[in-house]
């Protein structure tokens, strides 16, 4: 369990308070009021936490570890590369991830109905959670309350290639030949290079596996390797390196509400867990995250020192 700055305030307060109380019966083996108290705040056991391992996946996670350790549980936080990766043991051995309502109701669709299943592209997070419900169900996993903080993946450009091609929409890439870089699990997605070769029509030649909104994928954008790059909507980093997002114009990203997803099972155990986490969500707005994702790709603050900032001004610690 991390050590939390707030934690440790509000039980010295505690201890403070305590000590002032004549005749207080303490439990059996506690030192201290503190102790006790500390004792009754760190009960309620395990929590495993996991989700993939780009800038904003990672920052989110962050706010859920401090968020969970703070309500007394010990935290495990593992991220992976992609979805697939912690999708194959969740909600087996994991109980909570950060997620988005379009990518785990479509992910579950796949997995379902097999890779070429009509996706669920309704652009209002709660109308993509009623289609999925059934799907949702089936997998004992819960979806919490959905953020008002959007963030879909996007496409981008050089501006000078924006430019020279004429080229400010996806559409205007059809016909065209490009080579994508993106995250491993893109191709054949349908919101990815399946949705830009069908939909759009564009010559997809090449995909290379480099990362979600990662550097390696800025990088080889840049430097022509690739001409087209995946990111996500929020991303605070752009136009400090030349870049441009293409407007999805045919519209095949689904609303991607940011969503608590937890196991039905431990979240029947643990109740507490959603007033938690509903907090967050009530909070986070779309341009709250693109700030904040901006303070760790640009500024380089570590995932763990921007959540904590943005958790103590929001007033949730």
């Amino acid at each position: 369990m991390h050590v939390r700055r707030s934690l440790a305030a509000a039980l010295a307060v505690g201890s403070l308070l305590l000590a002032g109380c004549a005749g207080s019966d303490l439990s059996e083996g506690s030192d201290s009021p503190g102790a006790d108290d500390s004792s009754a705040a760190a009960d309620n056991g395990p929590v495993s936490i996991s989700g993939q391992s780009f800038p904003e996946a990672a920052l989110v996670a962050a706010m859920y570890d401090e968020l969970l350790t703070n309500a007394g549980y010990d935290t495990d936080v593992k991220l992976v590369d992609t979805r697939d990766a912690y999708m194959a043991t969740f909600p087996d051995s994991i109980d909570v991830v950060p997620e988005y309502v379009g990518g785990i109701v479509n992910f579950l669709n796949s997995r379902e109905n097999g890779a070429k299943a009509q996706p669920f592209t309704a652009g209002d997070g709660a109308e993509l959670a009623t289609q999925g419900a059934d799907l949702l169900d089936g997998a004992k996993i819960t979806l919490l309350d959905q953020s008002a903080a959007t963030d879909t993946n996007a496409f981008f450009v050089t501006k000078d290639y924006s430019e020279s091609e004429g080229v400010t929409k996806l559409s205007d890439l059809k016909g065209k030949s490009v080579v994508l870089a993106a995250a491993p699990d893109c191709e054949g997605r349908l919101d990815c290079e399946g949705g830009l070769s069908d939909k759009y029509g564009i010559d997809i030649t090449k995909v290379l596996p480099l990362g979600y909104a990662s550097d390696q994928t800025y990088q080889s954008v840049i430097k022509g390797e690739a001409q087209l790059g995946e990111t996500s909507t929020t991303d605070g980093t752009l136009e400090s390196q030349g870049l441009v997002v293409l407007e999805d114009d045919m519209q095949i990203q689904p609303a991607q509400n940011l969503v608590p997803a937890v196991s039905s099972a431990f979240l029947e155990q643990h109740p507490d867990v959603a007033d938690v986490l509903n907090g967050l969500m009530a909070a986070l707005t779309t341009e709250d995250l693109t700030e904040l994702n901006g303070e760790v790709a640009v500024d380089r603050k570590t995932p763990e020192e921007v959540a904590h900032s943005y958790l103590e001004s929001a007033g949730l610690l």
